[in-house]
């Protein structure tokens, strides 16, 4: 089952809670985001049973938590192509290169964004500049 709209204060304990009024909570799933560990703001949570779910849906479905009114639905499959539901560019197999490149020239080794940091001097080492040469 699929809970959405909730705080960023909403714990797994808070939603393990609630849930198992309706029935018994097998798994609550809290996904956090990688960069900043904070809650994503939804949650999965499994239940024993489909009647359980169904339950728990017709009962909290727009239900009030954290001062937030809370999405309660069935969970749906991920769709294929990975996270985000993005599932790339050419598909079918195709490669697609942009104009500058293509399948025929050979790959060149990058060059640096940067440029390489100045080599420190050794102590007691003047640099002239430009005007003490003159």
């Amino acid at each position: 089952m699929f809970v959405g709209n909730l705080s960023d204060y909403t714990t797994q304990g808070d939603l393990q809670a609630l849930f198992a009024e309706v029935g018994e909570v097998v798994e609550v799933f809290l996904p956090s985001d990688r960069a900043t560990g904070r809650p994503r703001g939804f949650a999965f949570i499994e239940f024993g049973d489909d009647a359980q779910a169904a339950a728990a849906i017709e009962k909290f479905e727009g239900h009030e938590l954290e001062g937030r009114k809370i999405r309660v639905t069935e969970a749906e499959d991920r769709r294929a192509g990975g996270p985000g539901g993005f599932s790339g560019g050419a598909g079918g197999g195709e490669r697609r290169f942009p104009s500058s490149c293509s399948e025929e020239s050979p790959q060149t080794e990058r060059q640096p964004t940067k440029p390489p940091r100045p080599q420190a001097e050794p102590l007691g080492v003047r640099r002239e500049h430009a005007t003490e040469r003159a």
